[in-house]
């Protein structure tokens, strides 16, 4: 088996990504990984799509730290491919690279099963395609350019709003706006509208956020795991990245709900693998482009979740979850 991993840059891995740990773990099943980055493809005269990749093979012994430690000096082998002869190609690149998104759908021209889907990849990402869902357990939300709207909507909410860019983020330009702070509410979208496409979420704060937010794990139409993120002191974001830190927990009856509401819409666009982020009983994003959590739950709770999502996922898709 031959698995490929299009990847954002191999300098910036690190050893709690998600993708190391799949990689890893397709070598313990004795399958061959190649990592691909945006820059090394290419279609030949004869029409095949050769990419040049950073290549590992089960023999090597390759753990977690020697692999990152090899990719971040870019000292791996390097092959050259036929992208056309993988057995699955996995997506995990944030943010969105249209040049891999590109990569993908020629792949899948080819007959490569690639996870997630590029073009259910390219709707789900932007975080309208979440305020649009019906069913769904939203917190009131708008997705907008408008500030004359984004500032009507603010000032409903009695708790006030988090505001954030509509595509990406990580963290990056969110900000939360107090009741009655109408001159915050206005930096905050300017600030929300520059870093991403002009498009600014305004989203209900929630109250439930102060006893923080789940990272829950969603394949295929399961729940198979998760963590809970509990803030910083003195911040309101949940991200790892902005000192949260990661505890165990439990699914429950109500996340579950919420991972049935959403599963539908998630498996129409040919999404298989995503991690939901859970506040309450409210979903506040989905992120499918390189979804992680697999280090922290099995950290947390003695599981080994990579070699099972990466099984199910070079799996045949069931046919109650086959996409047009």
């Amino acid at each position: 088996m031959r698995i490929g991993f299009a990847i954002t840059r191999a300098g910036s891995m690190d050893v709690t990504w998600t993708t190391i740990h799949l990689a890893v773990a397709a070598l313990e099943l004795g399958w061959s990984v190649r990592f691909i980055e945006p820059w090394d493809f290419e279609v030949s005269a004869d029409r095949r799509l050769i990419a040049r990749a950073h290549a590992f093979e089960p023999d090597q012994g390759i753990g977690v730290d020697a692999m990152v430690e090899l990719l971040r000096g870019r000292r791996a082998s390097r092959r050259f491919i036929n992208v056309g002869k993988l057995d699955a190609l996995l997506l995990r690149a944030a943010p969105l690279r249209p040049t891999l998104l590109t990569l993908g759908t020629m792949a899948q021209d080819r007959g490569v099963r690639v996870v997630n889907d590029p073009a259910g990849l390219l709707r789900v990402s932007h975080k309208a395609w979440l305020a649009n869902q019906t069913g769904a357990h939203i917190p009131p939300t708008v997705v907008t350019r408008s500030r004359a709207a984004a500032q009507l909507f603010f000032e409903g909410q009695p708790d006030g709003v988090v505001v954030k860019p509509a595509r990406g983020s990580g963290g990056r330009a969110v900000t939360r706006v107090f009741r009655h702070k109408a001159v915050d509410m206005d930096e905050a979208f300017d600030q929300a509208s520059k870093a991403g496409d002009g498009y600014v979420v305004v989203q209900r704060y929630l109250r439930a956020a102060g006893e923080g937010e789940k990272r829950l794990l969603w394949l295929d139409g399961d729940l198979i795991g998760g963590y809970l993120r509990r803030r910083a002191v003195g911040e309101f974001r949940h991200n790892l990245k902005r000192g949260g830190i990661a505890e165990p927990t439990q699914i429950t009856a109500t996340d579950q709900r919420v991972a049935r509401s959403i599963t539908p819409a998630l498996q129409r666009a040919g999404i298989r693998f995503a991690g939901l982020d859970v506040i309450g009983d409210s979903l506040v994003e989905v992120n499918a482009l390189n979804p992680g959590g697999t280090y922290h739950t099995d950290r947390l709770s003695g599981t080994r979740l990579s070699r099972l999502v990466l099984s199910r996922l070079v799996e045949p898709l069931p046919a109650s979850v086959e996409h047009p």
